[in-house]
This record gives C-alpha cells, sequence and structure tokens, in this order.
C-alpha cells in the first residue's frame, strides 16, 4: 500500500525518537515489551514496486507507528499497531531515472504482533 511522503516522515520520526534512541516504544498503552518478530510481504507488493521502469531495488527503512498512521491503514485495530516496529519501503532508482518521480514510499507488510500467522 502506498503511503504519503507525510506518514512515512511521522513514523520515521517516531522510531527515531524511541526505539533508534535506545527508549522503548511507546504505544497506545505505554511501553512495549513484546515488540515486532518480523514482518513479511507478498511477492506480489514487492513485484509491483520493483517491475517499474528503471528500479534497481528496494531500500527498508525502520519505522515506528504512529496513532495517526495506524488510524489511517489499520481502523479500528490501530491501538494494536501504535509502537510497532515497522519497514517502510521504497524503490531505488538507475541514475537517468532519479529525478523522473517523486519519492514513493510503501507500507504493505504484516507485522507480527498483532498478526501472527
Amino acid at each position: 500500500m502506498k503511503i504519503t511522503e507525510e506518514q512515512f516522515e511521522e513514523m520515521r520520526t517516531k522510531y527515531a525518537q524511541e526505539v533508534r534512541a535506545g527508549k522503548p516504544a511507546q504505544g497506545s498503552k505505554g511501553d512495549i515489551n513484546d515488540q515486532t518478530n518480523w514482518i513479511s510481504y507478498s511477492k506480489e507488493d514487492l513485484m509491483r514496486v520493483l517491475g517499474q521502469d528503471g528500479v534497481t531495488g528496494v531500500k527498508f527503512n525502520f519505522t515506528e507507528y504512529t496513532l495517526d498512521v495506524a488510524k489511517e491503514l489499520h481502523g479500528s485495530d490501530a491501538a494494536l499497531y501504535v509502537g510497532r516496529l515497522n519497514l517502510v519501503y521504497s524503490p531505488l532508482y538507475t541514475e537517468n531515472e532519479r529525478g523522473k518521480s517523486e519519492a514513493e514510499f510503501y507500507d504493505r507488510g504484516t507485522i507480527c504482533p498483532p498478526t501472527c500467522q
């Protein structure tokens, strides 16, 4: 799922202020003591990005769900996601394609917890 640059920056800032700084992530009910174990992506979602003209790879950014982004992406389950580590990915382009498009960010992973299959 494509997300906005603003959503990405909001999530990246929360991660930088908490987990990256060596502090516990803050969820809806305080410190997250059982953090994300894994994140999975479908082949279709990754190929949709990798199959674009000029794309040479994918960059994964560590982020953390904020309440606003979790509400928008996960609706009534938002409280389960706030403070959870996440990866937002964006395409890497060849040099001659780099300036053609605006920054693109995708968040389509399934994280465990809360969704452990």
